[in-house]
């Protein structure tokens, strides 16, 4: 695509902001990462561009190594980070205010690669076997793409992929969200009203509960074993947290629950459900997190 028009490359922006946040789980990180790979294609000469046959296909490969980069360094990161770290929390379009069209949340295409549950798989990934899975299982980008942002023969990106999936492969099969809207209907209900057998009931016995507070406001540094446990957890934040009031919200385009005072974003909840049971809870209240919540005005 010779010549092609500052339209034309502003048009990639939604594609590559849904890569970036599955490579990375950060939606502030993917947004920096898409803007590198404008900054980089806007400071080349023009003749330059109009050699790109595929300004996209440029795009795509410098956003990958851009995340290629950031993955690598996120491990040291990580281990400086106060408590667990998770993914950040994705709201449905279709449920925020009407917003100004800029917020890269807006961009964002949500389906069961962007699950809270696949996107703490992915983190369990080499940063190598991330950005070959997610870009060719998920994207349906060649091998022979991959390896130029790996800097690998194609037959290794394979490989790569190949080891990634079958760390997927273990998940257990998704429940369809009108039954997963169902189970967290009930925990919202017996939440509120600090009914712990009902929650022992929700909760699988080996549930774990993991939070994400980032040191920044209160949050367990460790994951909570046990649905008894995680229960009297539950209520025994109730009664801390008069006021707080419990949301059905979409989470990452699946059924979860949003914790809200006076109308301020507290915590996000998400939810892995199998047999009717609750067998995971990620908490995010890192409010650098849960900006994309913030209702806009």
């Amino acid at each position: 695509m010779a010549g092609a028009s500052t339209d034309e490359i502003a048009g990639e922006r939604r594609q590559l902001i849904n890569v970036a946040y599955r490579l990375l789980g950060s939606l502030a990180e993917a947004e920096d990462a898409v803007q590198e790979a404008y900054a980089r294609w806007y400071a080349m000469p023009r003749s330059r561009q109009e050699e790109i046959v595929s300004p996209g296909a440029w795009l795509t490969t410098v956003t990958g190594r851009v995340c290629l980069d950031v993955l690598g360094s996120a491990r040291a990161r990580r281990e400086r980070y106060v408590g667990a770290w998770l993914p950040e929390p994705l709201p449905d379009r279709a449920e925020r205010d009407q917003g100004h069209g800029t917020d890269p949340a807006d961009q964002m295409v949500l389906d069961e690669s962007v699950t809270m549950a696949f996107l703490v798989v992915l983190e369990s990934m080499t940063p190598a076997e991330r950005v070959a899975f997610v870009l060719h299982d998920v994207f349906r980008y060649p091998f022979a793409e991959i390896a130029g942002i790996l800097g690998r023969t194609p037959a290794a990106c394979k490989q790569l992929a190949a080891s990634a999936r079958r760390r997927v492969g273990v998940a257990r099969a998704p429940v369809t969200v009108a039954g997963q809207a169902d189970v967290v209907r009930h925990v919202k209900e017996a939440w509120e009203t600090k009914d712990i057998a009902a929650l022992v009931d929700l909760l699988d016995p080996a549930a774990v509960m993991t939070a994400d507070g980032g040191g920044l406001v209160g949050a367990v540094l460790r994951p909570i074993e046990g649905g008894a446990r995680i229960a009297q957890y539950m209520v025994a934040i109730a009664d801390k947290a008069p006021g707080l009031e419990l949301v059905e919200r979409s989470v990452n385009g699946v059924p979860g629950l949003v914790a809200q005072r006076a109308g301020a974003v507290m915590t996000v909840a998400s939810f892995e459900v199998a047999d009717g049971r609750v067998t995971r809870i990620w908490a995010v209240r890192n409010p650098e997190k849960l900006r994309p919540w913030a209702r806009d005005g």
